[in-house]
């Protein structure tokens, strides 16, 4: 049995009723791990240890009831865990960047997922610029007269922050390129780094798939459709999920991915593809859709997750 450390966000604001991180609790527990639960903000750092204060905690699914937690612990987490899930929210900022470097240090001795340093390096909407043959037209910058040349060139855009998630702050632009300087402008006031400019894909219509890997196999997909007089299809903005199979374009996009994600110990991805074939991110910081994935096709992806940690674990030790 295995003592789990999940870092993620207060578990009394989660809807448990699709959280990817409470079905991965409830199926470890299931399996006979401890768990126990800590905040980002709470590592701290001395003399080669990263320690947390740390709750033990047991899930259920009952909604309003759904967590107990035992009384707060010293955890040692090179020495007393055996995984940390990294699994707070977005923004990928500099708390989130100095907590993967805390969990590096002791990323020798206890298995993090994903992994702290490849988390690091690879933000959603830029690592996935080394697979930009299956990318939609991109531009990354914080120039206006880059973007008014681009919407030039492809006539309808979308424009949305290098860092963003869960659909926040994503604008299409029409071919008038109104509110085009404006939008730039208000981006560069709120963002130091670049943004990124897309051609907007009229194939969002037909809803923006959500791939989850484990281990660098594929263990299912939904389709997310958006809502009426959006073009954001994600569920946190009101987008609904559908029953999907994969076309030949996304195998061959997962084919090309899976062994990279090995390789960078990046065991639980979440890749979202428009129109069967338009590669727009690839989340590692904390993928979600698990929940919906199971409910459209029967699976276990919780299970096929520890699954994975487990293989690991043992052939670490």
């Amino acid at each position: 049995m295995l003592t789990v450390a999940v870092q993620m966000d207060p578990l009394d604001s989660i809807n448990i009723a699709g959280d990817s991180t409470f079905a991965l609790m409830l199926s470890a527990q299931t399996r006979g791990h401890t768990l126990f639960h800590y905040a980002p903000e709470d590592l701290n750092y001395s003399a080669g240890r990263v320690w947390t204060k740390a709750h033990p905690v047991t899930v259920q699914r009952v909604e309003g009831n759904h967590f107990s937690f035992g009384d707060p612990v010293k955890l040692d987490l090179g020495d007393a865990a055996d995984v940390v899930l990294m699994r707070q929210d977005p923004p990928f900022d500099l708390g989130y960047i100095t907590a993967t470097h805390l969990l590096e240090r002791i990323a020798d001795r206890t298995l993090v997922v994903n992994d702290p340093a490849q988390v690091r390096n690879a933000p959603e909407k830029v690592w996935v610029l080394d697979f930009a043959q299956f990318m939609p037209p991109t531009l990354v910058t914080r120039s206006v007269e880059e973007a008014k040349a681009f919407l030039a060139e492809h006539a309808e855009i979308v424009v949305k922050p290098l860092h963003g998630n869960g659909g926040k702050a994503i604008f299409k632009i029409g071919r008038d390129g109104a509110n085009l300087s404006s939008l730039i402008e208000v981006f560069n006031t709120a963002y130091r780094e670049p943004h990124m400019v897309q051609a907007f894909l009229p194939d969002i219509a037909k809803g923006d798939k959500r791939i989850v890997l484990v281990d660098g196999e594929v263990a299912g997909a939904i389709n997310r459709l958006p809502g009426e007089g959006e073009i954001r299809s994600n569920l946190a903005v009101g987008g609904s999920a559908a029953k999907t199979e994969l076309t030949d374009k996304e195998k061959e996009i997962c084919a090309v991915l899976g062994p990279e994600l090995r390789k960078r110990g990046l065991l639980f991805v979440g890749i979202d593809v428009i129109g069967g074939q338009w590669l727009t991110e690839i989340n590692v910081t904390s993928p979600t859709g698990i929940v919906a994935i199971d409910r459209f096709n029967g699976t276990d992806t919780a299970g096929m997750i520890w699954d994975a940690i487990e293989a690991r674990v043992a052939a670490r030790a």
